[in-house]
């Protein structure tokens, strides 16, 4: 066999991911908020995008239901059949926008920039910012126990503990190192830490400062003068009071039963993270990235929040007047840096649309598979995969797995991400339709809201409910649904009812 140099020709493809194909897949993962704010950052870098400040909104996009009319009507919606971007070099003349006109409501002065418009008292009339925007942050837990401990303490040593105290503070309120680490790490007695201590105790919120669960509850039950030795008892067992465990506790506490009940109510509405509610941020606001409502006929109206999502414009105009004026090498460089942006700005452009093609398209698929959630309920909740979406909308499974995540919508009944819907399936007892785990989930929330102190249903008891409803499950299941669920098991629940009566 003779072994020599020689030539080949091979053809080959390849997947390349070009820049322009990873913005597009990172735009896709975007929410809305997201989006804009990466819109943001290109509105900076790029001469030639320009911010669409017009009012009007996307064309509402019917979502289709179960039948086969609506079905064609949403696959034939001109913004949900593109599939493909067009060439980069492209341009759309719908996007084309000419700057410095009358529209854009700002007066141009001699020199040819903007002046800004100043109203009475020196504020932007077009400042919409409201007191509430400027208002004064609300102070934070330290700064609380701080000012207490500059009112308190004269002492400068005692100061110094009570800072050292302030900086250790947990989330929760406690301090759960112990005296003696405090003692040592200063150099101080444990005597004097503790009384620091013992004082800051009472501060306000009362608890705060406590080495564990025990004395932070025993410190506001002294607050309120009921720190007798019964309710010293029941601290010193809070493991059996969690658990219920009644018949152990009362020859512990020396009480009746009924003595027992109202100890433990009193317990109940103690703090046990007194500083949880300080250091706590705003409320989280989930901001949808697509609406849903019933329109006229029955069917459901789908469309992108206008609110937040992002809308740019090419200024096309500017970039053929730069480019028709340079000349020379420096009018070289820059007609080769304008054209690289009018690519990227439009590249921009038809992935953001087709960006809102694609998640109108998912979600009018979400839509028309759990029609029944959205008009009978949770009930009704089929069980759905990527899978059946993907092959639906004839997208991969991982393109629907995009547009679902971090993506919320707003329905009729409530904001849900649309990840939600996506179900595993539990069989039929008797072989028919499968029922999704939500329902399931669901459906055993409602059997242990509906029980009563003499009818604890067990864990056996739920699946023999729920097979006679047609739905073949486990115990292990039911059990694991349940710990999801933080229902507490039926012997806790008995004790809880026992104890309610």
């Amino acid at each position: 066999m003779a072994m020599g140099p020689r030539l080949e020709f091979r053809q080959t493809q390849s997947l390349v991911m070009t820049p322009q194909l990873r913005q597009a897949i990172k735009l896709l993962q975007f929410t809305n908020l997201e989006a804009a704010a990466f819109v943001e950052e290109e509105l900076e870098r790029n001469p030639l995008l320009e911010r669409d400040d017009r009012s009007d909104v996307l064309p509402e996009a019917p979502a289709p239901d179960q039948r086969e009319e609506s079905l064609a009507a949403h696959d034939t919606t001109d913004l949900l059949r593109r599939e493909k971007l067009p060439d980069a070099g492209e341009t759309d003349s719908t996007n084309t926008y000419d700057a410095g006109g009358p529209s854009d409501g700002v007066a141009v002065n001699d020199s040819g920039f903007a002046s800004p418009r100043i109203g009475p008292g020196g504020r932007d009339p077009m400042d919409e910012r409201g007191i509430d925007d400027v208002m004064e942050a609300p102070r934070s837990l330290r700064e609380h126990v701080g000012e207490q401990l500059r009112l308190s303490f004269q002492d400068p040593v005692d100061r110094m503990i009570g800072a050292q105290f302030v900086a250790m503070l947990e989330p929760s309120g406690r301090v759960s190192a112990s005296t003696d680490a405090i003692a040592d790490a200063l150099g101080i007695t444990p005597a004097r830490v503790d009384a620091v201590r013992q004082r800051m105790m009472r501060f306000d919120p009362t608890g705060v400062f406590a080495p564990d669960l025990r004395t932070c509850l025993a410190v506001q039950l002294a607050e309120l003068n009921r720190l007798d030795p019964a309710m010293a008892a029941l601290l010193d067992n809070l493991e059996l009071l969690a658990r219920r465990d009644l018949r152990a506790l009362i020859p512990l506490c020396g009480v009746e039963i009924d003595d027992l009940v109202e100890m433990a109510a009193e317990i109940r509405k103690l703090d046990p993270k007194p500083g949880a509610l300080w250091d706590s941020g705003p409320a989280i606001t989930v901001v949808p990235d697509v609406l849903m409502r019933p329109a006229p006929d029955g069917e459901w109206l789908l469309e992108l929040n206008p609110e937040t999502m992002p809308r740019v414009l090419v200024n096309e105009r500017f970039h053929l007047r730069i480019t028709a004026t340079a000349a020379g090498p420096a009018g070289r460089e820059t007609r080769s840096f304008l054209n690289e942006n009018l690519s990227s700005a439009n590249w921009l452009v038809k992935s953001l649309q087709q960006r809102a093609g694609t998640i109108l398209k998912v979600a009018g698929e979400i839509v028309r598979q759990q029609d029944g959630f959205f008009r009978h309920g949770v009930g009704h909740l089929r069980p759905l995969i990527l899978r059946d979406v993907a092959t639906a909308v004839e997208m991969h499974e991982s393109t629907v797995s995009r547009v679902t995540a971090n993506k919320y919508i707003a329905t009729p009944r409530g904001v849900f991400e649309l990840r939600w819907f996506f179900t595993t399936a539990i069989a039929s007892s008797s072989g028919g339709e499968t029922h999704s785990a939500e329902t399931v989930r669901h459906r055993i929330r409602a059997m242990v809201a509906a029980e009563t102190a003499e009818d604890i249903l067990s864990d056996d008891a739920i699946v023999a409910v729920l097979k006679r409803e047609g739905v073949d499950i486990a115990r292990r299941t039911v059990a694991k649904y349940r710990d999801a669920l933080r229902i507490p098991s039926s012997v806790q629940r008995k004790r809880e009812k026992a104890m309610s009566v």
